[in-house]
This record gives C-alpha cells, structure tokens and sequence, in this order.
C-alpha cells in the first residue's frame, strides 16, 4: 500500500546521552497518540535518532503536519519521498534518487513556479561508498538534465533540496515545518497551574508542559460576584491548553467567603495579598491529593501589586510546595505572543470578570513583610477557612477544543 512519508526531527531529548532512548520512546508514544486522532493505518517508528511517520495517501498533509508539530519533542517535520535503495549498485541508486528527484521537482514547479535551486546531501549511511558532495552534485545534475526551466542558485535559490541516504532508503524533501521542540509530555512529573481568565497563567501551563510537565489546574472563583461565563470562559481556555498537553482535570473552587473573612477582619492594603496567600494554600492542598510536584502560576515580577519581589517571597511563605514562574522575567508583550501563537489570546482578552477584581483595595500594600501579614492572619481561622473551601470544590474533566 502507498504511503505519505514524513521524517520527525527530536529538539533537546536528542541530548539526553543515556536516557536518549527512554525520551524517543516517549515521544513516539506521543506522536502515535496524537496521529491517532486523525486516521488510522498511521505507522510511526524510530531509526538512528529520527522518527518516521507514514500515512494512507488520504490523509492531508496539513491535518498531519499540524498534529505532529504540536507535539513537544519535535523540533521539525519534512514531508518526504522515500526511496527504497536495498539493492543495486552505487550509480544505479544514485539513477533512483535522481528520478526521483527530478519528479519531485516537476511538482514543485507546477504548484510554485520555482525556478532556482540547490542540492543539500547527506550520507547517514557510510557504508554508501559516494560522499555526500559528490551525491549533491549528481543529483543536482540529474535535475537539471530533467528539469529545463531551472538553474541552480548556490546563494539564494527558490528551494533547497535536501538529499539524505539512510541504509536501505533515500529521502527527497524541501520542507522543514517548525514544532514546538522542548520535551515529550510525561517526563518531568505533574504540576498543578493557578488558572484565571486572564492571559499569563494558560501561557505558564503550556510552557511547563513544553518541559515535559503533565499539568493539572485550579480555579477560584466569588460566586454571585463572578458569572457563569466567567467559569465558562475558563473551561474554554483550558479546552485550548488541553490541544497541546492533553486532557486534565480542573477543579474548582469559590473563594467568595475567605475574601468576605479578610475584608472584615484584616487592612484594606493587605488583601490582595492575603487572599493569594489562602489561594496558594488551597492549590497545594490539591495538588498534594491529586500527585503533583509543584505549583505553577503565571506570575510576571513587577506587572501587579502582588507580583512584586516582596510579595511574591510573602506569596511563597503560605506553602512547601515548590512554586513554579515560567513568565517570571519576560515582557509582557513576549507572554502575549506566546498567547496569540497558542490560540489562548482572544478567549483570554474576553471582559469577564475573575475573583482578583473583587474587593481590590485602591492603594494595595506593593512591599509587603511577612510579620506583619502573619498578625493580620492571626485574627482568621485560616484552618477553618481552608476546610470550608475545599468542600466547595467541583472537579471537571477538560478535553482539547479541537
């Protein structure tokens, strides 16, 4: 049966030295569950540190390119023509891989109207007694003789054609469509992300599973104050996050009477930072049921009056946990990139409110000292608190949108 070929490049796990092969395997894994999506009689193998995917001819080429280059792990992904080269000598394989590219070529003039280009070999195989320049050289050759209308562009030319020799096969392609690199979901444990409907936090989760991080989220919300298109909102952006790390549970929980304890009892300047403080603590407490290492939030130092440096080493004091900061140091305007590239920036970007924006304080304490915020604690039952909270919690099972 004929097939599509496409050759899958590793990004960091081709680094991994000893554990190279643990990571190839988990990102095999990946790939075939990704694929397994969007067809079946989809093969997906690995051979001297590539991976390659075949698929029935049916399948289109950018329903297949998409599901790959989401995987973290992949650096790249050629769509390629493969050569079986078993068997015959040396010029006749070389004949082979020459029509082949030269009918690789046709097509590509006929969809682009090229007219330049330049041959780039490469002999994986050493046993194949031509090297590499010299197997650019004939086939560059061979395109020209076949191909009338064009010429070779050593500097600029309109395609770049590659030319590698495996043992066994050969390979045409000129594509090299960008992944996401990073590492195979499944290799750096769980972490549990503190997910708002704002921008910054779905950027954090997506960027710790980039590292491998199977995530699972928490949610706070001050029902009546918030809506249930709040909540709904939320779930959409979760749905987007899940195309890239797969499905997770969301659990969420209303925080309405710990924000009504504090505004009663504690300084208006404290109580954003309070209620983070009682955020922290909650999320940990469900991370630590629910098997995760760390937690994770998409705080960015300076952007808020709680993500100053005094108030985050505040934050950090309410747990043991780990705590996580993927966008600690960047831009704002990089996070929001990532978030458009994504796919999470107009869902996040949608006026509905969250539990931060109830009961802001006007002038919001920005140094906070964890003296201090300990004797305004001293006068809640943070205990209680927490328990009462918890039992508030709804557990939702999130599935990718697409």
């Amino acid at each position: 049966m004929e097939q599509k070929t496409y050759i899958v490049r590793c990004g960091e796990v081709a680094l991994k030295g000893m554990n190279k092969p643990y990571f190839e395997r988990m990102l095999v894994d990946r790939i075939r569950r990704s694929l397994k999506k969007i067809g079946s009689g989809i093969e997906v193998r690995r051979d001297e540190g590539l991976i390659f995917v075949r698929t029935p001819l049916e399948l289109e080429e950018e329903v297949t390119l998409k599901a790959i280059t989401k995987v973290f792990g992949v650096a790249s992904v050629s769509p390629a023509v493969e050569i079986d080269i078993e068997e015959g000598s040396a010029q006749d394989i070389l004949d082979k891989i020459g029509a082949a590219a030269v009918d690789y070529m046709m097509n590509l003039i006929e969809k682009r109207g090229i007219k330049t280009f330049k041959v780039d070999a490469k002999r994986a195989n050493k046993q194949f007694p031509v090297q590499s320049p010299e197997i650019g050289r004939i086939i560059g050759a061979s395109v020209l003789k076949g191909c009338k209308v064009l010429a070779v562009d050593v500097h600029n030319p309109d395609c770049k054609l590659f030319v590698h020799v495996r043992r066994g096969k050969a390979y045409v392609f000129e594509q090299k469509v960008s992944g996401f690199g990073g590492l195979p979901l499944g290799t750096n444990g769980k972490g549990m992300v503190l997910l708002s409907g704002g921008i910054d936090s779905p950027v954090a989760a997506f960027m710790m599973a980039k590292r491998g991080m199977m995530i699972e989220a928490i949610h706070f919300h001050s029902y009546p104050y918030t809506s249930e298109r709040a909540w709904e909102k939320v779930q959409d952006l979760a749905s987007i996050v899940a195309n890239y790390c797969g499905r997770f549970t969301i659990h969420s929980i209303n925080l309405l009477p710990i924000q009504e304890a504090i505004v009663a009892n504690c300084p208006e300047d404290e109580i954003t930072i309070l209620v983070r403080r009682f955020m922290m603590r909650l999320a940990e407490r469900v991370a630590q049921e629910t098997g995760c290492l760390m937690l994770i939030t998409g705080e960015n130092i300076g952007q808020v009056a709680s993500q100053t440096a005094e108030a985050l080493v505040v934050t950090d004091a309410s747990v043991q946990m780990p705590v996580m900061r993927p966008l600690i140091a960047m831009d704002k305007v990089d996070i929001m990139d990532i978030a458009k590239e994504i796919g999470t920036y107009e869902t996040s970007i949608l006026p509905y409110e969250d539990c931060c924006t109830v009961f802001l304080p006007k002038h919001p304490s920005t140094k906070p000292k964890l003296p201090r915020i300990l004797e305004s604690e001293s006068h809640l039952d943070v205990d209680a608190l927490v328990e009462a909270a918890l039992e508030s919690r709804t557990s939702t099972v999130i599935y990718p949108q697409e």
